[in-house]
Parts: structure tokens; sequence; C-alpha cells
């Protein structure tokens, strides 16, 4: 197969991820992003077993493995700390034959980063507009630089600027209904236990503390609270830690703690948005991946894995293709519309139902998670796994 030049456009955890599995399929690629220093959005990513085996086969998995944390139950309880159900995970890692590797966006960032290699990633250049044609695709850039290539991947987030391009027609994104607060804090036991994901659910809010160090000396813990809020809300970090007061008054007594331990200069405060699932993911000498192409809830803990598979799968339909650019274009469209269409739906769907959308809906699931055994959570997790590319 003959290599191609390929330009990604953004350097985050799809544009890296389909940066090196390109590479390691002999493509010569370019990345560049806008920003002029890679700082992840967020203080961790749940990185389930499709994602895993994603980077698995391109070489990291020992490594994101080895600073993961070990995540090994899962409990939820009502937000006064009463039990509703608590499992343990084994069932599903040994049903899939992978373990899920909670990890810090940065230490992730870091080793995709130096797997692609630096001198493969230009930051501070921002791509404004493209050209194609039967022979290639010419990138224009800000500085009034420009490059040619065979191929464009748009991995430029969910606020993709050449999203529309791509697709030819407007994509806008819909508000999901909540505010979401995340930030890393020290793991102790009086938090939760250091093997467990447990969750505090209650008012149509949730809090989450999952491990996601693999530092045995400084354990820590991914947190996150969720609030139902009206769009436009300030967002001002020296409100973050009374604005939770107020939120989780009366909440369980890790909640209180946790509330008083955050650094609200590590956090992020983020209204949730997600876009209408996509009939296509290509045009001509491009294609498009990640949050630019399936931006969603983050719910399902899906988002970055689904990029990973985005990243994998291109780069095994253009070694199928032997060159074609525009047949495999069209596999990478018919392998991955369907996939991400559904899981975005999926993802909205459960935003909705843990944020009172239809309050009914989630009385209901809080009594279904009195009763629940573990399997039917297992199950529709083994069941997104499963449908990824690498089983």
């Amino acid at each position: 197969m003959a290599a191609l030049n390929i330009l990604v456009i953004g350097a985050g955890m799809g544009g890296l991820t389909a940066a090196l599995a390109l590479q390691q399929a002999g493509h010569r690629v370019s990345v560049v992003d806008r920003v002029h220093e890679l700082r992840p959005v967020g203080a961790a990513i749940s990185v389930w077993s499709n994602g895993v085996k994603v980077l698995s086969r391109l070489g990291l998995g020992e490594a994101v493995e080895r600073v993961s944390g070990d995540m090994r139950h899962m409990r939820y309880a009502t937000q006064y700390g009463e039990p509703l159900t608590e499992f343990s995970l084994a069932p599903l890692f040994e049903a899939v034959g992978q373990r899920a590797c909670p990890i810090a966006r940065a230490e992730l960032q870091r080793l995709l980063l130096d797997a692609v290699g630096e001198r493969h990633v230009r930051l501070g250049a921002a791509c404004s507009d493209f050209d194609s044609d039967e022979e290639g695709v010419t990138a224009y850039f800000e500085d009034g630089s420009r490059r040619t290539a065979d191929l464009l991947v748009v991995a430029d987030g969910t606020h993709s600027r050449l999203r529309e391009k791509v697709l030819g027609q407007a994509v806008a994104r819909r508000y999901c209904g909540y505010v979401n607060w995340n930030v890393r804090v020290p793991a102790s036991e009086d938090l939760a236990p250091l093997d467990h994901w447990d969750q505090y659910v209650g008012d149509h809010q949730r809090v989450s503390l999952m491990p996601m160090s693999g530092d045995a000396a400084n354990p820590e813990f991914y947190c996150f609270f969720d609030v139902p809020l009206p769009p436009g809300t300030i967002s001002d970090p020296t409100r973050y830690r009374d604005e939770l007061r107020e939120h989780f008054a009366g909440w369980a007594e890790p909640v209180q703690r946790l509330i008083e331990r955050f650094d609200p200069a590590q956090m992020a405060r983020v209204e949730i948005h997600d876009i209408e699932p996509l009939s296509h993911l290509v045009g001509q000498r491009a294609a498009i991946l990640g949050d630019a192409a399936h931006g969603m809830a983050p719910d399902l803990g899906q988002g970055g894995c689904q990029a990973m598979e985005d990243g994998w799968v291109l780069a095994r339909v253009l070694e199928n293709a032997e060159g074609d650019v525009a047949a495999a274009l069209k596999a990478y469209d018919e392998a991955r519309v369907e996939r991400v269409g559904e899981i975005v739906s999926r993802a909205r769907k459960r935003a909705e139902t843990t944020h009172g959308a239809d309050p009914a809906a989630t009385r209901a699931w809080y009594a279904e998670l009195a009763e629940e055994d573990g399997s039917s959570i297992m199950g529709g997790i083994e069941k997104t796994i499963r449908g990824g590319p690498l089983g």
C-alpha cells in the first residue's frame, strides 16, 4: 500500500490516536492544533474496555494500565448515603477481556503525544478553511500559510470550525440541560473505598468519585458534580465551592468532605452539550472524528472511547482500500455512522433520565437502582464494548 500524506487537525485524544494508528499503518502524518499549549479540558477520562483495547493495539496498553485507576466495584447511594446497589465489576471485565482504565487526561495525552512524536505535532497553527478535489486537499491557516495532503482528518473538537465544510451542512450544538463540575482530589477512604466508583444520586443531581491514578503512594479520585441548570449561568471559580455547598446541602458526609477538599483553581465547570447524530462523517478527501463527529453527553463515558475507535477504524479502512482514498472514506462512513449515532442517542437518553428531564422517569430509575444486582448495568456496558471494532 502506498503511503499517504495525512494532515490531522486537532491534537486532542481523537486526533492523536488517529495520528498514531495512521503512522503505524505506514502513512506520513502531521498534526496541527490552534492552541499554543496542550492543556486537556477536564480532569480525567474514563477509558472503558473498548478504548483500552484500541490503545493496547497501538502499543500503549501496559503504560495506560500502569498509570490508571484500579476500579473494581461500582456503588450507588441516595443523596443521604443510603445504599442503593453495590457490585463487583470483575464479571464485566472478565466477559470482555479487558478492565476499564480511568486516567488523568493530561497523562493520557502525554502518552499519546510521546508515541506520535512531538516533531510531528505543530501547535499555534489555526486551520480556518480547506479546499479539496480528486487529487488532494489544501488546508489554509490564519497566518497565511497552507499545507497540502492526500487526506484531511478533522478532529478539532465539539466546537469544530471545519465540520460544516466537510459535511456541507450546518451542525448545531444542543444543551443537554445540566452543568458538570469536575476535578481531581487526593483519594482517601473517608471519601470512598480506593477501588470503588461511588455515585450519589437524588433531586436529579449526581456526585461521582472514581479512582483515576495508578500511583499507590499518591492515589487520586476523579470527581464530578452534576446539576440541572438553565444555559448561560455564570462560571466563577471563586464561587464554585459556595455553589456546590448550596446545591448539595444536606447530602451525605462524603459529599460534604469532597466539597471542602477540592481546589477550585483546578476545577472545570462545563455546560454539557451534544450534537444530533450525523448522517455522514466524510467529504471529499476529508473525514471527521472524535467530538467533531459525535459530540455527546458524558453519561455513558464513551466520548473518548469512540474517538479512539474512529482513529483505529480509519487506519484499517485505508489499509483495506490499498490507497483508494474515496473507497476508504466510504468504508469509514459505513463503519462509524450508525455506531456513533446510536451511542450519542443513548448518552442523551441517559442524561435525561439522570438529570430529571422527565421527573417520573428519574424516580423510576432510582427505584430500579434499589433492585439492581449489577447485571443490568454491566449488561449495557458490555453491549457497548462488544459493539466496537475490536469486540
